[in-house]
C-alpha cells in the first residue's frame, strides 16, 4: 500500500478539529439527556453551539494546536490540547457567571461544559493517535519490525522507547523491557512488560531478539561486559544510548543510538579520585604538559582543566594536532592555556620555555612508543625518550619545578625492545634526579591505553571496515588495557601522591588475549568469524613480547590508599653513577651506530634482554 509522504495542510487539522468538537456538543447533550433532549435545551442547542465553536476556533488558532505533524504526535502535543481546551472551557464557566449575575437568558449548562471538556480532550487526542498507529502499522507492519528489547525501565528507557515509536524508518517493536529492579518486574510501560534482568536469557532464546539497547548510562561496567556476553551468546546485537548531555537540543534521535565499543568491554568501575588533593595541587598553578597533542597528553590536560590551574602549556611539536585541540579547548574557556610549538629535545628552545613560562608542574608524556618503529631506529628512541626526557628533566630542577611526573609503560618492565629499554632509562634517570634538588620526581607506569595512536582497537575497526583480513601477530599474545580516561586519571592522582622517587604503577586488570578481542569485535560488528571475515597471524615483529608485565604482585609492589595504584619497589640508582652513562648514550647519536647505541643502553638497563631482534647477538656477546 502506497503511504502519502506529504503533510496533511494545517487547514484542514483545524477544520477536523474544529468537527471534533462539533460533534462532542452534539455528543455531550445526548449524554446529558440520555439521547432525549428537552425542547428547551434543543432551541438553545444552536446559540450554544455557535459560541462553543467560535471559542474553540480562537483558542486553536492561539495555541496552534493544528501546527503539528500528525503521525509524529507526542506527549506534548498532548500536553497542548490539554490546555487549549481546559482554558476554552474555562471561557465557558466565565460566560455562565457573567450571565447568571446579569440575569441574562443564555446560559451554557455546567454538565455540558463538562461533558464537552472530557470529549474533546478525548477525541482529540484519540484521533491522532490513532492516525499515527495507523500511519506505522501500514508503512512498517508489526510483523516485519525487527525486534528489541530495552535495558533499563527508567527514564531514558521510555524515552528510548518513543524514540523507536516516532522514528518510522527505524522499523523496530521493542517487545521488552528488562531492569535490575525487582519491583518493577510484571509491570508495563506504554503496553510493554517488564522483565528481571535474570529472565534475559530467556527472552533471548524464545523471542528471536536482533538488538538488546542499553539505556541506562550507570550500568557498571562488569554488569555491561555480562550482558554483552549473553547478547552475543545469541547473535544478538548490543546498542546504547548516548548520556544526556550528547543528546541533541535536549532530544533523543535514533541516529544518536550506536553499537556499543569494544573499549566499553574492556573498562572498570569507577574510579574514585581523591579531588580536593588533586585540586590542592593543581589550582592556580601553570602547568606544563609535553606531547600535549598525543592521546595521554591531550586527555590529561582535558582533565587538568577541571581544576583550575591559572595556565597550562600545551607543548608539542605536532603543529596540526595542537591546533585541532587548541581548537576544541576553546569551546570550554574554563582556564587559560598557550600552545608552544617545541621538540624536547631542543635544548635552547626548552631553556626559553621554562624560562618565559615559569611551570610549577610538569606533565612529561612526550616519547615515541611504537615498539616495531623504535627497533629500526634506536638512535631517535634514545634521543627523544631519553635525551629528550633528560633535557626536560634537568630544566625542571634548575627552575624549581614542583613536581615532574614521567608517563610511562609497562614495557620498560623487563625490557624486550629498544622502545621499552628507552623508557626504562628515562625511569632510571628521573628517579636518580629526584636525589638531587628540590623538584619532585614522580614516574608513572600502565599498559596499553586503548584508542591511543597505534592501539590494536583502531586497526582492527579499520580492518573489519574493510572487509579483513584481521592481522595478529600471535594466537597467544596478550595485553593489559586500560582506557584513556582512567589512565590520566590514575597519572593525576599518583602525580598527587608522590614524595619523589617514587614508581607508580597502576592495576590494569586482568590481561586480554588479543585473539580474543578480535573475535569479540567482530561478533559486535554482527559478523561472523571464517564466514564473513578472516583472522591472520603475522609473527612476533622486532623486539614484541608475548606477555606484558607490570610487576603488579604483593612481593614486588607496596599498595597506597588507592587499591587501583601501587609503588613499584625498584630502589633509585646513584645520580653520580647514572649520569655519566646517560650522557655516554645520548652522545651515541652523533655516530647513528646502532649496535654501540643499543649496547650502551643495555649496558644502563641490565634487565633489558632483547627478543626477535637483531640486537639478540649483543646479549649473545655479553653471557
Amino acid at each position: 500500500m502506497i503511504i502519502p509522504k506529504k503533510n496533511t495542510p494545517r487547514w484542514i487539522v483545524f477544520v477536523l478539529d474544529i468537527t471534533i468538537c462539533f460533534f462532542s456538543i452534539f455528543l455531550s447533550y445526548l449524554l446529558r439527556f440520555n439521547f432525549n433532549i428537552p425542547a428547551v435545551d434543543l432551541a438553545d442547542m444552536p446559540i450554544v453551539i455557535s459560541v462553543i465553536i467560535a471559542v474553540r476556533s480562537i483558542s486553536f488558532f492561539i495555541g496552534k494546536t493544528y501546527s503539528g505533524i500528525i503521525r509524529y504526535t507526542s506527549l506534548k502535543d498532548a500536553q497542548k490540547i490539554f490546555t487549549v481546551i481546559t482554558l476554552g472551557s474555562l471561557v465557558f464557566v466565565f460566560i455562565d457567571v457573567i450571565s447568571y449575575l446579569t440575569k441574562a437568558k443564555f446560559i451554557i449548562p455546567t454538565s455540558i461544559i463538562i461533558l464537552d471538556f472530557i470529549t474533546s480532550i478525548f477525541f482529540l487526542i484519540a484521533s491522532r493517535t490513532l492516525v499515527k498507529v495507523l500511519y506505522y502499522e501500514l508503512k512498517n507492519p508489526s510483523r516485519a519490525k525487527t525486534k528489541v528489547i530495552v535495558y533499563g525501565a527508567g527514564e531514558a528507557g521510555v524515552i528510548t522507547l518513543r524514540t523507536l515509536d516516532k522514528d518510522a524508518g527505524t522499523k523496530y517493536k521493542v517487545v521488552a523491557f528488562i531492569d535490575d529492579n525487582r519491583k518493577k518486574k510484571g509491570k508495563k510501560i506504554e503496553g510493554v512488560k517488564i522483565y528481571h534482568t535474570d529472565e534475559l536469557d530467556s527472552l533471548l532464546e524464545n523471542m528471536d531478539i536482533t538488538f538488546i539497547i542499553i539505556s541506562s548510562v550507570h550500568i557498571p561496567a562488569s554488569k555491561k561486559q555480562i550482558l554483552v556476553e549473553k547478547c552475543l551468546k545469541y547473535n544478538t546485537r548490543v546498542l546504547n544510548v548516548p548520556p544526556i548531555a550528547n543528546w541533541i537540543n535536549g532530544q533523543l534521535s535514533f541516529k544518536q543510538i550506536k553499537k556499543i565499543r569494544i573499549e566499553e568491554l574492556l573498562e572498570r568501575d569507577e574510579i574514585v579520585l581523591d579531588k580536593e588533593k588533586i585540586l590542592t595541587q593543581l589550582k592556580n598553578k601553570i602547568v606544563l604538559v609535553t606531547g600535549a597533542a598525543g592521546s595521554i597528553g591531550s586527555e590529561l590536560v582535558r582533565q587538568i582543566i577541571n581544576f583550575s590551574p591559572q595556565k597550562i602549556i600545551l607543548l608539542d611539536q605536532a603543529e596540526s594536532a595542537i591546533y585541532d585541540l587548541v581548537n576544541e579547548l576553546n569551546e570550554f574557556k574554563k582556564t587559560s592555556f598557550e600552545e608552544v610549538i617545541a621538540d624536547i629535545t631542543n635544548l635552547t628552545r626548552m631553556e626559553n620555555v621554562f624560562q618565559h613560562f615559569k611551570p610549577q608542574i610538569v606533565y612529561h608524556a612526550a616519547a615515541y612508543k611504537h615498539v616495531p618503529l623504535m627497533e629500526m631506529n634506536p638512535s631517535e628512541a634514545i634521543y627523544t625518550n631519553v635525551g629528550g626526557t633528560k633535557i626536560v628533566a634537568d630544566l625542571a630542577v634548575k627552575h624549581k619545578v614542583e613536581k615532574f611526573v614521567l608517563v610511562s609503560t609497562d614495557k620498560a618492565v623487563n625490557p624486550t625492545s629498544v622502545m621499552g629499554a628507552s623508557k626504562r632509562a628515562a625511569e632510571i634517570y628521573t628517579q636518580a634526579l629526584s636525589q638531587t634538588g628540590s623538584t619532585k620526581f614522580i614516574i608513572t607506569r600502565f599498559g596499553n591505553v586503548l584508542g591511543s595512536n597505534g592501539s590494536v582497537i583502531p586497526l582492527f575497526k579499520r580492518q573489519i571496515e574493510y572487509g579483513g583480513p584481521i592481522t595478529i601477530t600471535h594466537p597467544d599474545i596478550t595485553r593489559y588495557f586500560m582506557t584513556i580516561p582512567e589512565a590520566c586519571q590514575l597519572v593525576l592522582e599518583a602525580g598527587c601522591m608522590g614524595n619523589g622517587g617514587e614508581i607508580y604503577i597502576f592495576d590494569m586488570g586482568e590481561s586480554v588475549k588479543i585473539k580474543d578481542l578480535a573475535i569479540k569485535m567482530v561478533r559486535l560488528s554482527g559478523l561472523t568469524l571464517g564466514k564473513d571475515i578472516e583472522i591472520v597471524y603475522t609473527g612476533l615483529r622486532p623486539g614484541e613480547k608475548l606477555y606484558e608485565e607490570l610487576l603488579n604482585n604483593s612481593e614486588n609492589t607496596l599498595p597506597t590508599h588507592n587499591k587501583q595504584i601501587m609503588i613499584a619497589k625498584i630502589n633509585a640508582q646513584n645520580y653520580e653513577k647514572v649520569n655519566p652513562e646517560i650522557i655516554k648514550l645520548i652522545n651515541l647519536y652523533q655516530n647513528q651506530d646502532n649496535m654501540k647505541i643499543v649496547q650502551q643502553l643495555k649496558a644502563i638497563v641490565s634487565e633489558y634482554v632483547s627478543n626477535n631482534s637483531i640486537y639478540e647477538s649483543l646479549d649473545h656477546k655479553s653471557k
